[in-house]
């Protein structure tokens, strides 16, 4: 089986892992900053706060940024669960925006439509957390417009994007948002095992989502309800979480950091090489923005399912069949059985549903041969010819 997704670990990573094994910290130590200081100055932004997910980062920055009960968190429809799950962590609202039919990203005008309706209700969003899907990043700068024009928040969901720019600046940079977070799951751009990251300009966001990350406590005499009892002495100041990152998933994400661009670079090859070797058959190759450089985590193509006469199922049950190890990022969420419950339906958001209907993940890593994707074309082509 070919898979979708695959992590790269050489002898330099497993080196990594091993000396902090052989070292006294296996957690809060050296390498958890270390790693942050990597991403921060790789990304060019003044704080970066290592957690054990890129749900946590999610959750962290919700609340950093006052989302409680009562507000409203705005997201997209075509994201893993997590971009809206962040929101009801807080006691507060979800709803949705709908996609970019060539982007597949958060729609940038349906925001602004969405933004003036629910201006004239009263029901403005707090915190909008626009999607960087497959890691081609959102129309940021149109987004933030609209932040200082409605008034709320923005959080850059890049979970799929390290590595990539937007309009020459790297993902992360924080310069259209308030928070960005990144994840490094094992099949993402670059991986810790499980881990993410957030990343801030302000100071103050830092300091908060620090203390949250573990447990609210602060050993910061300057935080504290009055003076230390002892050198000993730390105070828990609000609720906060355990979502720290161990030192073990910290020095193989700084190994892997190394060879981010490489990574990259590779992954830009093999979507140009998909996308000359998909040029003639009937499917959408993914479209990238002349102001972006994609991270590249997924290749999406569109299935043109009028002139197939085979279903969108078939294709894709036909390419597993073939050892071809393909997915569909994502089910959109607002058809989810937990917020169907909330009083989302079909039809709610039409793009995404489309997207939905047509969407395959063609399989995409650096280590990936050219043998391997002639396989993936060959199994296609079977596919969309004979169906399962």
């Amino acid at each position: 089986m070919i898979p979708y997704g695959r992590q790269d670990i050489i002898q330099a990573d497993i080196d990594a892992v091993v000396a902090v094994l052989q070292s006294d910290f296996l957690t809060q130590g050296p390498q958890v900053p270390a790693f942050e200081r990597a991403v921060a100055e790789y990304c060019g932004v003044s704080h970066a706060l290592a957690v054990n997910s890129a749900t946590s980062a999610l959750h962290i920055a919700c609340l950093a940024l006052g989302l409680g009960p009562g507000d409203l968190l705005w997201t997209s429809p075509i994201t893993f669960v997590a971009s809206a799950n962040c929101a009801l962590y807080c006691g507060a609202e979800v709803d949705f925006v709908d996609i970019d039919p060539r982007t597949y990203n958060l729609c940038p005008q349906a925001l602004e439509r969405k933004l003036i309706e629910a201006e004239s209700q009263g029901r403005l969003p707090k915190i909008v957390v626009p999607v960087h899907l497959c890691g081609q990043p959102c129309d940021m700068q149109r987004i933030h417009e609209l932040a200082q024009r409605f008034g709320f928040k923005v959080i850059e969901d890049a979970s799929h994007a390290i590595g990539g720019r937007y309009q020459g600046q790297a993902i992360g940079s924080c310069r259209y948002s308030d928070i960005t977070v990144f994840s490094f799951h094992p099949v993402k751009i670059i991986t810790t095992a499980e881990g993410g990251m957030a990343l801030t300009s302000d100071a103050a966001l830092a300091e908060r989502m620090a203390l949250l990350r573990s447990h609210g406590i602060t050993r910061d005499p300057a935080q504290m309800t009055h003076e230390a009892d002892g050198p000993w002495y730390y105070q828990q100041i609000e609720l906060g979480f355990n979502y720290r990152m161990t030192e073990l998933q910290a020095a193989l994400g700084l190994s892997q950091l190394q060879r981010l661009d490489q990574f990259v670079a590779r992954r830009h090859e093999l979507a140009a090489r998909y996308d000359s070797l998909l040029a003639e058959l009937p499917v959408v190759t993914p479209w990238q923005h002349p102001d972006s450089y994609s991270g590249l985590h997924l290749y999406v193509i569109r299935l043109c399912l009028d002139k197939i006469g085979h279903s969108h199922r078939q294709v894709f049950e036909a390419l597993r069949e073939q050892g071809i190890g393909v997915n569909l990022h994502y089910i959109p969420v607002h058809t989810q059985p937990y917020y169907a419950q909330m009083g989302f339906s079909n039809g709610d958001f039409p793009e995404a549903e489309r997207y939905y209907a047509e969407a395959i993940s063609l399989p995409l890593f650096p280590t990936m041969t050219s043998l391997s994707q002639d396989l993936v074309i060959e199994a296609l082509k079977k596919g969309l010819m004979n169906g399962c």
